[in-house]
């Protein structure tokens, strides 16, 4: 990690991928999708501040629930620009929330499926 003359530290794209577990491309496709978002040195590399290592993890965790880039990006959008712990505690309450809001889909869905009802009449031909 890199220091600069504030006090956080700023990380390389192989620090935070490091930090959360995801790969190097994984990193540049959250920036490039606006998920992250880096400053450049002088030498035009990427740096990510420590927030960014919990905004990765949380962006893994969303994947996993299923969300898209797109409502990940939604959820981020209600995050402040430096956010505090509070912050983070409830932007997993609100994924618990999709996470069960999405498997009780799921069992209307799988109860649908092992009802005994037919999916589908095939004709009969002869």
């Amino acid at each position: 990690m890199t220091g600069t003359g504030t006090d956080q530290a700023l990380l390389t794209v192989g620090d935070l991928s490091r930090a959360t577990g995801v790969a190097p491309s994984a990193v540049r496709f959250y920036e490039a999708h606006g998920l992250l978002t880096s400053e450049r040195t002088a030498g035009n590399q990427r740096r990510f501040r420590e927030p960014d290592v919990c905004r990765t993890k949380v962006i893994t965790v969303a994947q996993r629930v299923g969300l898209s880039i797109a409502e990940i990006r939604t959820l981020f959008a209600e995050l402040p620009a430096d956010p505090a712990l509070a912050d983070w505690q409830h932007l997993t309450e609100r994924l618990v929330e999709e996470a069960d809001r999405r498997m009780r889909r799921l069992r209307r869905v799988l109860d649908e499926i092992t009802s005994g009802a037919k999916l589908c009449e095939l004709p009969h031909t002869s």
